[in-house]
C-alpha cells in the first residue's frame, strides 16, 4: 500500500471519528449535522495541507492521535480519546489491584493537576500539595496526555516508583519528585468536641461505606453534648457521588440533594428522605479549592436547601458520569454523558460551589518568597510552621452567632 493511500485512509478514518463526536453519535438534529459536515470539510482540508505543505513528511498517525486527544479534551477534563494500546492499559488497570499515589488528579491549564492528596498517602509523603501541576510523568509531558492516560501512568505495582515533574505557584523550575505507589487506605473520619458545644468532623474522601461512618461519628458527638456541627470536606475530592448524596441526606429531611442530566441522559433527581436524616443541629460545611466531586454534592445541597452555611474558598468543580465507547480499531472514547447539578440547577462541574461565607485559602494570601532565594523542594515546603486556620475559626464564629 502506498504512502498516499495510507494517508487517505487515515484522514478518512479521523474524519469519520470527528463526525461521530461532533454530530453523529446516536443521532442529532439536521442543523447539528450540517455544522458537523462543515467542520469535517475544514478538518480534512487542514490534514491535506499538513501532508502536502508541511516542512517535512509528517507522521500522520501521530498528527491524527494528537487531534483526537485535543478534540475530546476540549469537551471537558474527563472526556478522553484512548489509542488501542492506551485503551488496553486502561482496561487492565480497571481489573487489577494497582498501587496508587493517593491523590485526586484532574486537568488544569492543559496539564495534569493535583486537586487534593490523601493524608498519609504516597503523594502526601512525597510532599505533593493541592494545586500542584504535574508537568510530566515519567518524563512524558502531560500536556498532550488524556486524563485517563495520566491516571494509568501514575498507577502501577505497589512498591514501584513513579517520577513526576512538579510545578508549584511562585516557583520558577519544575521539581522532580519520586513517589512510591501503594495500596492507598482512606483515613477514618476525624472527630472532636470544640468550644461552645461544637462537634467537628473531617472527611478526606467518600469511598463506599463512608456515610455510615460519618453517621456513627455524628451520633457519638451528639451523645458527648454537641449542639452544633462543623463538617470539614476541605481537600476532599475522591469517592462516590452516591456517598455524597447519602451523606447530605443525613442532614436533610426534605428537598432536592442533586440531579443528573445530559443530552441523551434523562433527568434523574435525588431527593432527601426524612427517614435517613439523623440530625437537625446547626451546621457549617468547610470547603476549599481542593473540594471536588461528592464533597461538592454535599456542600451544594446544604447551601441551596438553606440547611447551613458553607465556609471557605470556591471549590474545584467536578461532577459527571462517563461512558466508554469502543471503536473498531481497538481505540476508545471516554465521553461525559451527564452532569450533576445543584438543587438550584447549576452544573457543579461548571459552576463549582461558592461559599456563603468566603474565606480565601491560606496559600492565596502567602507572601511571595525572595526571588534571590532558591525554591524549596516539595517536601521542604511541609516543614514550614502551620498557619492559623482562619477558615475553621470563621466556621466556629458563624456557628456561635447562630441562635441555638
Amino acid at each position: 500500500m502506498s504512502m498516499k493511500t495510507k494517508a487517505v485512509i487515515l484522514i478518512s478514518s479521523a474524519a469519520a471519528l470527528l463526525f461521530i463526536v461532533l454530530g453523529g453519535l446516536e443521532g442529532v438534529r439536521a442543523s447539528s449535522n450540517d455544522g458537523a459536515y462543515r467542520q469535517l470539510q475544514v478538518y480534512s482540508e487542514v490534514l491535506s495541507r499538513v501532508r502536502s505543505e508541511y516542512v517535512e513528511e509528517p507522521n500522520i498517525p501521530l498528527v491524527t492521535d494528537g487531534a483526537l486527544h485535543g478534540l475530546l479534551e476540549s469537551l471537558d477534563a474527563n472526556s478522553s480519546y484512548l489509542t488501542a494500546s492506551e485503551y488496553k492499559d486502561y482496561k487492565a488497570h480497571k481489573t487489577e489491584a494497582r498501587g496508587e499515589i493517593g491523590a485526586a488528579v484532574s486537568k488544569r491549564f492543559g496539564y495534569a493537576a493535583v486537586i487534593s492528596v490523601i493524608p498519609g498517602g504516597p503523594a502526601d509523603k512525597a510532599g505533593l500539595q493541592a494545586t500542584d501541576i504535574m508537568e510530566a510523568i515519567e518524563g512524558k509531558s502531560t500536556r498532550g496526555v488524556s486524563l485517563a492516560e495520566s491516571h494509568n501512568l501514575l498507577s502501577g505495582q505497589p512498591g514501584s516508583n513513579v517520577t513526576v515533574a512538579v510545578v508549584r505557584a511562585r516557583r520558577a523550575e519544575p521539581q522532580k519528585t519520586v513517589i512510591t505507589r501503594e495500596l492507598v487506605t482512606i483515613p477514618p473520619v476525624a472527630d472532636k468536641m470544640m468550644e461552645d458545644g461544637i462537634g467537628y468532623l473531617q472527611v478526606d474522601a467518600f469511598p463506599k461505606g463512608k456515610t455510615q461512618e460519618i453517621a456513627n461519628k455524628i451520633k457519638a458527638l451528639q451523645k458527648q453534648g454537641a449542639k452544633k456541627l462543623i463538617l470539614d470536606v476541605r481537600n476532599c475530592a475522591e469517592g462516590e457521588e452516591s456517598e455524597g448524596i447519602a451523606t447530605a441526606n443525613l442532614f436533610l429531611s426534605h428537598g432536592v440533594i442533586t440531579y443528573l442530566q445530559g443530552q441523551k441522559y434523562p433527568k434523574e433527581a435525588f431527593n432527601a428522605e426524612s427517614s435517613k436524616a439523623i440530625t437537625n443541629l446547626p451546621l457549617a460545611v468547610l470547603v476549599n479549592k481542593g473540594t471536588a466531586g461528592p464533597a461538592e454534592v454535599v456542600a451544594s445541597a446544604i447551601l441551596e436547601n438553606a440547611r447551613g452555611d458553607v465556609v471557605g474558598d470556591k471549590t474545584f468543580g467536578d461532577g459527571s458520569v462517563q461512558k466508554v465507547i469502543e471503536l473498531p480499531d481497538g481505540s476508545a472514547l471516554i465521553l461525559s454523558v451527564a452532569k450533576y447539578y445543584s438543587p438550584n440547577g447549576k452544573a457543579i462541574q461548571d459552576a463549582a460551589v461558592t461559599p456563603s461565607v468566603v474565606v480565601a485559602d491560606a496559600d492565596d494570601e502567602a507572601a511571595l518568597p525572595d526571588e534571590d532565594q532558591p525554591s524549596p523542594a516539595p517536601d521542604e515546603d511541609k516543614k514550614q510552621p502551620p498557619q492559623k486556620d482562619e477558615q475553621l475559626q470563621k466556621a466556629v464564629q458563624v456557628l456561635k452567632n447562630h441562635a441555638s
